[in-house]
């Protein structure tokens, strides 16, 4: 036996091996990297979102590497594709629950619609998908790990971005009040919370001179996220290494929230 056996201290793995991951907003972006990392720590990977055609080139792209996943074309923002097609999945141990979109704007000009468009995307499906994978999840008794894509904006404020904000201070709360009550069944809750990253979508928005000066002035590491960032992250809250912790939230900002 090693010293370090002999005192407990052997390094926990970071390997999925044998667990089913639901990752959500599976198609493109943050989803599909999460998705794609998920796969290669070892999990079997269910691929959620509306767009069959970009979950089917994901599952090609895990396949063709070994690795094993299934895509799922459901719209989780409606209860009842959720229930039918995440909750009743035969078993969940990990739900990377990512769905969620913006639209800026400033306070005094947001619309009904577009309160109401946020709202449910980012707060009302978040709820239901982590509903249906705790379900799962209670009825398998072998516990499981939930990582909620919440935002830097979860713990700030910002300009043009009062629902945005509202919405992923939402997530914080509900993933806290998820971890306290299912922490005796084994089942642990964690947020992870992205500064802005360089992707196709945000892209646009750095066309913007005096916004990208905005943003770079509050990181003070100098530098946008990518999503190489977050993916780490995600199969380190799922994985054994972080097994006593729930309840958290893991900001992936490079500084923004400190200063």
């Amino acid at each position: 036996m090693s010293v370090s056996e002999a005192n407990n201290l052997t390094t926990p793995s970071l390997r999925l091996d044998g667990l089913v991951a639901v990752a959500s907003g599976a198609g493109r972006g943050i989803g599909r990297g999460v998705a794609i990392s998920l796969a290669e720590a070892g999990a079997e990977v269910v691929l959620v979102s509306r767009t069959q055609s970009e979950l089917e080139s994901v599952a090609d792209e895990i396949n063709a590497a070994g690795g094993k996943a299934t895509p799922v074309v459901c719209d989780v923002t409606d209860l009842a594709q959720v229930t039918e097609k995440i909750e009743s999945l035969e078993r969940i141990d990990i739900l990377f629950n990512n769905a969620g979109g913006n639209r800026p704007e400033p306070f005094i000009n947001v619309s009904e619609e577009n309160l109401d468009f946020i709202l449910d995307l980012n707060v009302k499906s978040m709820f239901i998908v982590a509903q249906a994978a705790a379900r799962r999840m209670l009825a398998g008794g072998r516990g499981g790990a939930m990582i909620h894509m919440s935002s830097q904006m979860g713990h700030v404020g910002s300009p043009n971005r009062t629902v945005y904000c509202a919405t992923k201070h939402a997530v914080e709360g509900m993933s806290k009040a998820i971890a306290a009550e299912l922490a005796p069944e084994n089942i642990r809750s964690n947020c992870i919370g992205p500064t802005f990253l360089e992707t196709p979508m945000t892209a646009p928005m750095f066309e913007n001179p005096e916004f990208r000066q905005f943003v770079m002035d509050r990181i003070p590491m100098g530098r946008l996220g990518k999503i190489s960032d977050v993916t780490g992250s995600v199969v380190f809250l799922a994985s054994p290494a972080s097994e006593l912790i729930t309840g958290a939230s893991l900001t992936i900002d490079g500084g923004w929230t400190v200063v």
